[in-house]
Formats: C-alpha cells, structure tokens, sequence
C-alpha cells in the first residue's frame, strides 16, 4: 500500500510538481492534491492509486517495503 509520504517524496526525487503526476496518471489535480493530503496509508480506489503507482514506477521509483516506508529512484 501506498503513503501519501511515499508519493510526495516520490514526486521531489523526480523534481515534480503536483501537476507533473497528474498529467504522468492520468488523474486530475484535485485528485493528486486529495491523496497527498491524507495521513498514512491512501484510502482511495484502486484504480487511482495504481495510476499513480505505474507514473512513478515508470520513472524509475521504487517503493520500499521490507516492513520500511519508503521511496528510491533507480535512474540516472
């Protein structure tokens, strides 16, 4: 599952913006903006949080699960 810690720390590894993801997902800006505003863990549909799972990963971000939240980015 994905944080709303982990999408704004994926976003300043990249150097993006809100706007920058939303374009990237397919997702409006008001969207991006409700999800990076919750606390902990995403309650949003799966659809969104895939979106925004696959704009990133596509980016070279990988999210860190072994029982640690976090973010690291694998390109270049």
């Amino acid at each position: 599952m994905l944080t709303a810690e982990q999408i704004k720390a994926a976003r300043a590894l990249l150097s993006w913006g809100q706007r920058e993801l939303a374009e990237a997902s397919g997702l409006s800006l008001p969207t991006i903006k409700r999800v990076e505003a919750a606390r902990g863990t995403i309650r949003s549909t799966p659809a969104t949080i895939m979106a925004i799972r696959k704009a990133l990963e596509a980016e070279g971000i990988e999210f860190i699960r072994n029982g640690v939240v976090g973010v690291t980015c694998r390109r270049s």
